[in-house]
């Protein structure tokens, strides 16, 4: 073995020791080597020897002797090491008592979740649970207008896949008859009224702060409006306002919204209703109802606070804490409906299963672990600063869950023919992981493999390269054509090394590379790049879903038996 690589055993091997009462093991060395020193995956059992004799050595020598050692050869060991704490978990919640937090996720089903979604599921589920309590799914389904049955559905499928379990699952439509008797109590109280003016005349009266003649019909008219709004107005021609405040510095409290009419068929209760409660009064309604203690949505909503504790004042209902967080965004990459549908329509993206979209769909396809964005959203805390995370950030989570578990197969681009002389055989066994017992997979072959054409043109006649896994080769032809002959025993260190494929049994793949989607609030053209790439047999072998490293590539998804998908390096 080079002297140098033995030196950087030792090296580790006496790090480790000295900080774990003067002993250290094989597999920890030989862990922290391959992470320096990549090109020793496929050479092991080369390595491992070596490896037990320093490991064997310094384990014998006393704290003292060790450590004389390191300052002698090693001295950078010893200097203070900057504590780096890693975030988990959540700040803890204001007025919460032990087994009586509930938590609700209340997601509408107008579109695909995606990554801000997973941000409020995983806070509100992790908090219940920190206090031993209960989270509720509401599925917040009072806009028949924009909701449909597929955007429900892939909501729970998008939670299920987060792994995030719920105590109580219900929708908002289930208390619609609750919604009409507390209405009806707000006009009775004459703390709200009908309204039948025309938009325009209620946008322009609040932006002027000023009250409509609606506003000063008696009971006694509004309730006969409000039997009207179930059978007579149209869509638009009447709705009920909240009576709030006209001069309100909050525009919220401009005498908002609390029911409108929609005609439009609810994706399971068909036309059994046509007045519906606006978000406001049924978030109200149901956090109370629902006997929600906490209760955490977006910050783009917390000028909305002071209307939902109005409106739960005015019906003397039981108010919820109310805290905010900011939206979780990637830089790049929008969740905006307003902003993604066109897409989708326009075709510029294929659906929201698209690995360039934030959506939680497109992530799983794309090969990211919903461990990684768990454990990435619970390092970001309870911040209401703007969030708007680079995509390797989330990338650095996902990394530590998909090597271990990832098998190594190699991959070339742009192939490129070398021809081998005196091959001695004719198949090799290859370890499916450096580390890892995954197995190991048989490779055949014959004077034909595959190289990538970039590594080809780097080879200079006479020089050699190792074939991982194979050998070394020594290059002999380097023109339009590329030959070389065998060597046995070759040279393992100060050599290229690189990947290869055999030529009569390679597996041709399509491989997407999803890149930033908007730069500078511009659509990339470029966002998504497609390579036609050879693969090793084995690939077929594998199943659709599954993470691989392409060595010297990066992770990469299996979506089908002829595509996959690069997840990151």
């Amino acid at each position: 073995m080079d002297e140098d690589i033995r030196l950087e055993i030792r090296k580790f091997a006496l790090q480790n020791a000295f900080e774990h009462d003067g002993k250290t093991q094989d597999k920890i060395v030989l862990s922290k080597i391959l992470g320096t020193q990549p090109e020793f995956r496929t050479k092991v059992k080369e390595i491992i020897g070596d490896i037990s004799q320093i490991v064997s050595e310094i384990n014998q020598l006393s704290i003292e002797d060790q450590k004389k050692e390191i300052e002698e050869k090693f001295p950078d060991l010893l200097k203070p090491k900057e504590k780096v704490e890693e975030k988990e978990g959540l700040p803890p919640l204001q007025g919460a008592e032990q087994g009586k937090v509930v938590t609700r996720f209340p997601p509408e089903p107008n579109g695909y979740p995606h990554i801000g979604h997973a941000k409020a599921a995983i806070i509100n589920s992790e908090y219940a649970k920190m206090y031993g309590g209960k989270c509720i799914l509401r599925i917040d389904d009072t806009n028949p207008e924009a909701e449909r049955m597929e955007y429900h559905a892939a909501i729970k499928v998008g939670l299920d896949w987060l792994g995030v379990e719920f105590d109580i699952i219900k929708s908002t439509s289930d208390d619609m008859e609750f919604f009409y008797e507390k209405g009806k109590e707000l006009i009775d109280s004459g703390k709200a009224y009908i309204c039948t003016c025309k938009r325009e005349t209620i946008s322009q009266n609040r932006k002027e702060r000023k009250a409509c003649k609606c506003s000063m019909q008696d009971i006694s008219h509004n309730n006969k409006d409000w039997g009207k709004m179930f059978e007579k107005f149209k869509p638009g021609e009447a709705i009920v306002r909240f009576r709030g405040d006209m001069k309100a510095d909050n525009a919220v409290m401009r005498d908002p919204v609390l029911f409108r009419i929609i005609d439009e068929k609810h994706y399971t209760l068909g036309d059994k209703y046509r007045v519906w409660p606006s978000y406001d009064m049924a978030v109200a309604i149901e956090d109370s109802k629902d006997g929600i203690t906490h209760a955490f949505r977006s910050k783009e909503f917390e000028l909305r606070k002071e209307l939902i504790d109005g409106i739960l004042d005015a019906l003397s209902m039981r108010k919820p804490y109310q805290g905010f967080f900011s939206r979780l965004e990637f830089k790049g990459m929008p969740i905006s409906k307003r902003v993604l549908k066109p897409l989708i329509e326009e075709g510029k993206v294929s659906w929201y299963d698209d690995p360039r979209l934030p959506t939680l769909e497109a992530l799983r396809r794309r090969g990211i672990k919903s461990e990684a964005i768990r454990k990435f959203i619970l390092s970001l805390g309870l911040t209401k600063a703007n969030t708007l995370a680079p995509f390797d950030a989330l990338e650095a989570f996902n990394r530590k869950f998909v090597d271990a578990d990832s098998i190594r197969l190699f991959m070339v681009n742009n192939p490129k023919v070398l021809k081998i002389s005196n091959l001695p055989f004719s198949l090799v066994e290859i370890p499916n992981h450096p580390v890892k017992d995954m197995g190991k997979r048989t490779v055949e072959f014959d004077e034909n493999i595959l190289i990538s054409t970039e590594d080809a043109k780097d080879l200079q006649l006479g020089s050699q390269v190792r074939l991982l896994g194979l050998g070394n080769v020594t290059i002999t032809k380097n023109d339009h054509e590329v030959e070389g002959d065998f060597v046995e025993g070759g040279e393992t260190t100060n050599i290229p090394k690189i990947q290869w494929v055999p030529q009569k049994n390679a597996h041709e793949i399509k491989l997407l590379i999803p890149n930033q989607l908007f730069i500078d609030e511009e659509f990339n053209e470029g966002s998504l790049e497609e390579l036609d790439v050879y693969t090793e047999p084995h690939y077929l072998k594998l199943k659709e879903g599954e993470e691989i490293q392409f060595v010297r590539f990066g992770y990469c998804r299996k979506d089908s038996q002829n595509q996959a998908i690069f997840t990151h390096k």
